[in-house]
């Protein structure tokens, strides 16, 4: 089944949510004070090259807060802009089954007591800290709630994943994906546009990478330098290319043409905040961007996968 509308000629998530929930859904992005083998010393102190000093969580909650203050605070900037709607909690700041399962087991539960209406639990993690007593950890909540997982690939080539610093393989990752499948846990994978070792057909090629796993969603980002990251240094060092908003609208719209027209598309934008936002410009423009790859798919009366028939068994 897909989710697509005469706006959006793929699956959002928004709609799938509805059809799912009956509803609207917002997801909070909660902080468990969590770290990274990336950036704890175990792989390297650097973490990946775009990471930002708060592990990519900028729009989480504050991690010297409880989550019942970092819930209510979101929660209610939510809810000044739609007042009705049902949540999904969102440990977003570094890597999230990175930590003893009792301090799991604790920060999941007290997630999904924060709210009557919460529906899901959403957990961003690196494919790496998936062992087998997490794994069993999250079949557990996997019964319970709805349950996602959130695997960072950004890229499917190893070249790239070497230069991007991210301290694993392809194979820890496609490993972990099937680990997860095995329990029935919904994965959500994010990906990068915009990496200066990745061409235009290794971007492609990534996107069709993922037909053929088994996964539930997609985030698909633009690169952006961001202060105070290891990105921003070798920017400055080594200037290189950013892709305008046109070419990522492109590549991202051929992509979305690729894509196994079953998965549902979480994000096709990503932002850092103003301040801290060295380049490119018009990725704070999210709205432009979302309505750029609209425009483009009505022009060509194209939809998701309906270049990617090979996913087909």
């Amino acid at each position: 089944m897909n989710y697509f509308t005469h706006e959006k000629r793929y699956n959002t998530v928004n709609e799938y949510y509805r059809h799912l929930f009956g509803s609207k859904v917002y997801k909070i992005s909660l902080n468990g004070d969590f770290t990274c083998p990336n950036r704890d010393g175990t792989l390297s102190h650097k973490g990946c090259i775009f990471c930002s000093e708060k592990g990519s969580g900028d729009f989480a909650g504050d991690k010297k807060d409880s989550l019942v203050k970092q819930f209510n605070e979101i929660k209610n900037i939510m809810q000044n802009k739609w007042k009705n709607g049902k949540f999904i909690v969102y440990f977003q700041a570094n890597t999230n089954t990175y930590g003893s399962i009792k301090k799991l087991r604790n920060l999941y539960e007290k997630s999904l007591s924060l709210d009557k209406d919460i529906v899901g639990l959403s957990i961003a993690t690196r494919p790496d800290c998936l062992g087998n007593d997490v794994l069993d950890l999250l079949d557990e909540f996997n019964q319970r709630t709805y349950l996602t997982i959130e695997l960072g690939l950004q890229s499917m080539h190893e070249k790239t994943l070497k230069f991007i610093n991210r301290g694993h393989d392809l194979k820890s990752f496609v490993d972990a994906c099937k680990s997860l499948r095995k329990r029935n846990i919904n994965v959500v994978v994010h990906i990068i546009n915009g990496l200066p070792t990745d061409s235009y057909e290794d971007m492609l090629e990534t996107a069709k990478f993922l037909n053929k796993l088994d996964i539930q969603g997609v985030k698909i980002h633009m690169l952006f330098i961001q202060k105070k990251t290891e990105l921003a240094h070798y920017y400055e060092r080594h200037p290189f290319k950013l892709l305008t908003l046109e070419e990522f609208v492109d590549i991202t719209v051929n992509q979305i043409e690729h894509l196994n027209d079953q998965i549902i598309i979480h994000r096709l934008t990503g932002d850092a905040p103003r301040d801290e936002l060295i380049a490119p410009e018009w990725t704070l423009k999210k709205f432009v961007v979302s309505n750029e790859i609209d425009k483009l798919m009505r022009k060509r009366n194209s939809f998701q996968g309906i270049k990617g028939r090979d996913y087909e068994k």
